[in-house]
């Protein structure tokens, strides 16, 4: 072989390397433009104008080459990058103690299409999981578009490597319930195409919110959040996800916050599981839980319409107080660079945010010495967006590989 036609090879092995990366910088958001693509990857612009074409070839990007030159712009305008709308996407589910909701999700995290499920959710998890998927291919099938894989976001631990649902307090379903494989298999009975994941809840908010929404740009990024029940906890380290050596770091729920406080699940008393979730709120401001709605729609409407209420007040400060114990020990543990919070802990966070952060800079070393900015989560559904993120993983590692 000849030294062109080396070269030639070389160049084009390096713009299949570069596949990867560049989809996950357009995908993120972080690359609207080939210049900024060129920059990021560090390539020349003939690769990086290869690679986008590439890109765009397999249906994943759109290239615009004739942008318009902003006001007052001098010299050529760079092509603008976003994802191809009419694109493949993925299948994305979510189970809760109150039902689930099943999704298309395409690249960029945009939700395609949308289909809530049951109010009650059955003890057998095959069961629920079949419906899950069967309203994940209705939705495919009323949509037309290709599928590459499936994600599903639960409110359990779940074990590595063999993904089950180690100890889900909130459903029914046994402890040691292999989810994932029998996601997999519904998956693959439905006639669904692409490989299958099965995570966390919390954790995929936490991957969801990093790459899209409250979190992008953190190199430490701590999530707390309580849905319709309990408190999960994720950290994101440098743009990956640590779960620990068998997925289960960070279960935040069972720490102490209160060690007179309300019996907890795990054994223990004052969690904040069971001090700083919505049945918790409902119950401090003296609150029944009615059955039309989920726990957490109902606490946010009483926020809503009677934060002014001495007992609902109370209540909410009763919680920061709680929630804020707990995050400056994680401060003073971690040290991350931005803590989010999603379900009603962005709420309580709107509601007095002066209060929670200072509870946090008291308490904890960190805190003290310069803050940690303490943010809401900005997406909606954040937990079905990173169930997809992980379905979307094996094409943003290999565009090729996957799609073809």
């Amino acid at each position: 072989m000849n030294g062109k036609a080396t070269s030639t090879r070389s160049r084009l092995e390096r713009g299949r390397s570069a596949l990867g990366p560049a989809l996950e910088l357009v995908h993120t958001g972080r690359a609207p433009t080939r210049a900024v693509l060129t920059a990021e990857l560090g390539v020349t612009r003939a690769t990086a104008g290869a690679v986008a074409a590439e890109l765009e070839a397999l249906g994943l990007i759109r290239v615009d080459s004739r942008p318009g030159a902003a006001a007052g712009s001098q010299g050529r305008p760079s092509h603008r990058l976003s994802v191809d709308d009419t694109g493949p996407v993925v299948l994305a589910a979510q189970v809760h103690a109150d039902g689930f909701r099943a999704a298309l999700v395409a690249l960029g995290g945009r939700t395609v299409a949308t289909a809530p499920g049951c109010v009650t959710v059955s003890a057998d998890p095959a069961q629920v999981l079949g419906e899950v998927v069967a309203a994940g291919a209705a939705l495919l099938r009323e949509s037309g578009r290709r599928c590459v894989g499936a994600g599903l976001a639960v409110p359990s631990a779940v074990a590595e490597p063999e993904g089950t649902a180690l100890n889900p307090l909130h459903l029914a379903w046994p402890a040691g319930a292999p989810v994932r494989d029998i996601f997999a298999e519904r998956v693959r009975a439905a006639g669904i195409a692409g490989p299958a994941f099965t995570g966390n809840d919390v954790n995929l908010t936490a991957l969801a919110e990093h790459r899209h929404g409250a979190g992008r740009g953190a190199q430490h990024l701590l999530c707390v959040a309580t849905g319709h029940r309990g408190v999960g906890g994720a950290l994101v380290l440098d743009g990956r996800l640590h779960t620990g050596s068998a997925g289960l770091a960070l279960e935040v729920g069972h720490l102490t916050v209160n060690p007179e406080g309300r019996a907890c699940h795990c054994g223990s008393r004052g969690c904040l599981d069971v001090e700083a979730d919505p049945l918790a709120f409902l119950t401090a401001a003296g609150r029944d839980p009615g059955p039309e709605v989920s726990l957490l729609e109902q606490s946010r409407e009483l926020l809503r319409t009677e934060y002014a209420d001495p007992g609902v007040r109370a209540a909410c400060e009763e919680l920061i107080d709680r929630l804020g114990l707990g995050l400056a020990g994680l401060v003073n543990i971690l040290n991350p660079d931005r803590i989010i919070l999603g379900g009603l802990h962005r709420e309580l966070l709107g509601a007095d945010p002066e209060r929670l952060r200072a509870v946090v800079a008291d308490r904890s070393l960190w805190g003290r010495s310069g803050g940690v900015p303490i943010l809401p989560c900005t997406l909606d559904h954040n937990s079905l967006v990173g169930a997809a993120e992980l379905a979307w993983q094996p094409v943003l590692d290999d565009p090729l590989g996957a799609l073809l």
